[in-house]
């Protein structure tokens, strides 16, 4: 169609083949938002089973320094979200580094801000964070899973109320002839 109109200089013809164009990638955009929402809630249950194997590996290779970049993360997330070990501070027990160092305590990124002479012994189970890291993390993954799928789908409604307005104008366009090009005459209006 839009060779077609090049060829007869129908301009027309250009003009529809742009729009068609237009439209086909809108609607392929549009699809790929859609699925990508619907991806994303159907997967997002399997975010905890994802988190769980990980941090499993993650606190296994543990080994209290801070140039090892496992470490720096599990210290920097017990810290940020006020937790200790995956389901609770008793975790650590089973860990290589808990076994080696021999010293019957965990990190100190697991002591409560609140507690100031704490040095992660186990004797003083106060003054430690009591809930595991894996639950906050898969919740705060949740979360902002769903803040992208909420942002997914608001732009598609706008992407879409946008593609109405243009077919109503279109459709305008048309019918009324208040909707007619500015230059008149050669001269600009």
């Amino acid at each position: 169609m839009g060779q077609c109109g090049i060829t007869s200089s129908k301009t027309v013809l250009v003009f529809l083949n742009l729009i068609f164009w237009f439209v086909i990638i809108l609607l392929l955009v549009f699809v790929t938002e859609v699925v990508v929402v619907v991806l994303g809630y159907v997967y997002r249950a399997k975010v905890e089973n994802e988190v769980d194997r990980s941090i499993q590996k993650v606190y296994k290779t543990y080994n209290g320094t801070n140039p090892d970049a496992a470490s720096r993360a599990i210290d920097y997330v017990q810290r940020q979200l006020h937790c200790c070990g995956i389901h609770n501070y008793s975790d650590w027990e089973n860990t290589d580094w808990f076994k080696e160092t021999k010293n019957q305590s965990v990190p100190r990124s697991c002591c409560r801000e609140t507690a100031s002479n704490c040095n992660g012994s186990l004797a003083h189970p106060s003054d430690l964070y009591a809930e595991g890291c894996e639950a906050l993390v898969v919740k705060k993954l949740q979360e902002i899973m769903m803040h992208v799928i909420w942002a997914a789908l608001a732009f598609a409604a706008i992407q879409l109320l946008g593609m109405l307005c243009a077919c109503i104008v279109l459709c305008r366009r048309s019918r009324d002839p208040a909707y007619e090009l500015l230059i008149t005459g050669g001269t600009y209006a």
